[in-house]
Parts: structure tokens; sequence; C-alpha cells
């Protein structure tokens, strides 16, 4: 699913009930992060597997442990955000590194079953997650899944904003 905010759905669902133990915003960002990958294979024509490296456990929990790195400086930033969608936000550097390893491995959860090209557990090759749930199925589960976010979402302000 490049460049996909259909990943946005399960992410919140899973990040938001756990908002004090994970960083949300990099649990969710870090997925995005993942696809620049495939975004520059396609942007600069280059021969390398659509979903190369950083779409394997290993490579990819790099990734999102330099995200979670890159991402703590600007934890007061990131913060103002949090208070503007009047979600708690209490960031530590263990927390961010945690989150954005995370949220990369669940984009590659997702990917998998979708993608040939995906090898999750390299240097291992093959994908044994590859056609485990149709395209139109995990499509239509991510995008349902909006619907309980926004509801997690809700409850979570309005239980903020009675403390």
């Amino acid at each position: 699913m490049p460049f996909t905010p259909v990943h946005f759905g399960p992410h919140a669902c899973l990040g938001l009930p756990l908002q004090r133990s994970i960083d949300v915003p990099v649990f969710i960002a870090s997925n995005i992060a993942v696809d620049i990958e495939p975004l520059l294979v396609i942007v600069y024509g280059l021969h390398y597997p659509l979903h190369g490296y950083c779409h394997t456990f290993l490579i990819g929990g790099f990734v999102g442990l330099l995200f979670g790195l890159v991402a703590f400086p600007f934890r007061k930033v990131i913060g103002k955000a949090m208070l503007f969608l009047r979600l708690p936000y209490a960031p530590t550097l263990g927390k961010m590194v945690l989150s954005g390893i995370l949220g990369v491995w669940l984009h590659i959860l997702f990917d998998a079953p979708l993608y040939i090209d995906i090898k999750p557990f390299y240097p291992l090759s093959g994908n044994p997650f590859l056609d485990i749930v149709s395209m139109k199925v995990l499509y239509g589960a991510c995008a349902l899944l909006v619907v309980p976010a926004l509801v997690i979402y809700l409850a979570s302000v309005a239980k903020e904003g009675g403390n």
C-alpha cells in the first residue's frame, strides 16, 4: 500500500488505546515514513524492488529506530500538535524508538500479504504472508478501521476532558 493513508485506521486503532505506553504520533508516522522507499523507486525509476530492504523486519526495524531517534528532538512540536488534538502526550526516547520500530513492523505486516517483492524475514527469502488475505479484504478492513479509530479518539478526548 504505497503512500497510503489506508494504514491510518489500523495504526490508530492499535496506537490510541496504548497511548500511555507508546508514542502515538511516532507510531503512526513511522508507518508512512517506510513508504519513502517505494516513492523513491517510482520517482527516480530505480532498478530496485518497489518494496525492498526497508520492508523487512530487520532493516525496517532499523528504519523505525532511526525514525524514533530523529523524532525525539521534535517532541515539543509534536506535543503541541497532541495538545491541539486534546490527547495526552508524555514522550520519552525509549517510547519514541519503540513506537517507530513497531509502527514500521505493523506496516510491513499489512503490506506483506499483497506484494511478492516483500521479503519480511530478510536475509531469508520468500514471503510466508503473501496471499493470506486478498487486497480487497485487506483494504476494506483498513478502511473500516477508521471508524473505530475515530470512536477511540473521541472517547479519549472525552476522558481527558473529564480529568
